[in-house]
């Protein structure tokens, strides 16, 4: 009997090893058997409209175009009214609320001077009376991390000329003791107010007067300049201050006021990431609502639930307890003290930026861990789940290849890789702050119920 000289191996491990330790070279296939229900993923599969359906999703996310085009308070741009806010994720009531939620939640009623202080602003929200909170997403809007808007609080307004649609998200406020990772403290209100009564009119001024930013251009240039768009936006911050400099000085505002919001926007090397978000989720908003389509338009998270939608299931959510995410920590936290992922910023990652595009920006493994072969081998992974590229978001290391874009609800179901995303970590306890940076990735039931729920929505003969 002839020994092989070389053996393809798929499944267990202990089986490749004995070959190897015979002489043998063994190619291992990573192989699983699919997650969830079989029937559901053939049903999906089989699904005639499915092909066509995705290629018009691919086609109107890669058409999708961002421009800020003003910048406004919530109350006029998204009709939020007193005593009502949004936040990032799926739906959650108080009970379920996760610490930096309901710490977000706190400070934003401190902010709007609906309570006192912060004991009375959560028996206001337990109880419920005259108070409301609702996603971002349900209003096109997407928020970071916590995500709390409220009325007073000024918003990035976001444009997609080609499809019509517009999205917002609030302005930065930086790293550290801030009100989207659940800190509620008197120099979270005060920085709140400054940027409401300041660095808010500021913009405003500066964006109207340079008639609008080119969002599309600037990650364009960003992602080549080693920007992922979620966790690293120093290029981008950089590229959008060099835009509404000339406005800002211009602006005839005292010149401490335009010191002030210039030292702030130059010092926060995260400050884009709240033009980043809108800009995706207009592209991933542009393949929503298509039958048979399997794409993921959305993927986002509370502190509490994981949850994602489709293309071909609407604004209906498929929802599973969020992960923790794993990484570097600041200062003496550890895991211990991180909170289940929470923050609608996964909507980089839907789009193809963020986690999805983390080899080109391998210096990102030293805020979230990893290494850089780890974050180049990612990339190329999330090829294998993604219907095409992005050419516009060209990745210098991979020879300017397009950033994988469109996931596949049944490509993560059939291959069990799920999108990489790479976030920051908000302390478990309502009022702590940021904890760390680290990576993580969805719950995969997310995936087995949308693909349960597609296969009910396929025509029957």
């Amino acid at each position: 009997m002839n020994t092989p000289s070389a053996v393809v191996t798929a499944g267990a491990a202990r089986f490749a090893d004995a070959v190897a330790a015979q002489a043998v070279d063994v190619s291992a296939v990573a192989w699983q058997p699919p997650a969830g229900d079989s029937d559901s993923l053939m049903t999906v599969m089989g699904d005639v409209r499915r092909a066509a359906a995705n290629r018009q999703a691919l086609t109107a996310m890669l058409a999708s175009n961002a421009r800020l085009v003003d910048v406004l308070p919530a109350s006029q741009a998204l009709g939020l009214e007193r005593g009502r806010f949004l936040h990032a994720g799926p739906p959650v009531d108080w009970e379920r609320a996760s610490g930096p939620m309901r710490g977000a939640l706190v400070g934003a009623m401190l902010f709007e001077g609906l309570a006192a202080t912060s004991e009375e602003a959560e028996r206001l929200l337990a109880a419920g009376a005259g108070i409301a909170w609702e996603p971002c997403h349900g209003r096109g809007a997407v928020g970071p991390m916590a995500g709390v808007v409220s009325p007073s609080m000024w918003v990035f307004c976001v444009h997609d000329e080609v499809h019509d649609r517009t999205s917002w998200c609030s302005l930065n406020e930086g790293l550290g003791k801030v009100l989207r990772y659940g800190a509620f403290g008197p120099e979270v209100v005060e920085r709140l107010r400054w940027m409401t009564s300041v660095l808010g009119p500021l913009l405003q001024h500066a964006v109207r007067a340079s008639a609008g930013v080119d969002l599309t251009a600037v990650v364009s240039q960003m992602v080549q300049m080693g920007d992922e768009g979620h966790n690293r936006n120093r290029a981008g911050t950089l590229m959008f201050l060099r835009e509404v400099l000339p406005a800002l000085i211009d602006s005839g505002a005292p010149t401490t006021d335009v010191a002030e919001a210039v030292r702030f926007v130059s010092g926060n090397d995260h400050f884009f990431l709240n033009l980043v978000m809108p800009a995706c989720k207009l592209q991933t908003a542009a393949a929503a609502d298509i039958p048979g389509s399997t794409v993921v338009t959305v993927m986002a998270r509370n502190g509490t639930d994981f949850g994602i939608q489709t293309s071909g299931t609407g604004d209906t959510w498929f929802t599973a307890p969020a992960n923790t995410p794993s990484g570097l920590f600041l200062g003496g936290y550890g895991p211990d003290d991180a909170n289940p992922d929470i923050g609608d910023s996964a909507i980089t990652e839907t789009a193809g930026l963020g986690g999805l595009s983390m080899a080109t920006a391998p210096a990102i493994v030293r805020f979230v861990g990893g290494s850089v072969p780890d974050a180049l081998a990612t990339t190329q992974r999330m090829y294998d789940i993604t219907l095409g590229e992005n050419p516009a978001f060209g990745i210098p290391i991979l020879e300017f290849r397009g950033a994988p874009t469109g996931i596949d609800v049944t490509a993560v179901v059939r291959s069990g890789v799920l999108p990489q995303i790479n976030t920051g970590m908000a302390g478990r306890v309502a009022g702590t702050g940021q904890v760390g940076a680290g990576l993580v990735t969805p719950p995969m039931a997310c995936f087995t119920e949308a693909l349960d729920a597609l296969a009910t929505a396929v025509p029957r003969d």
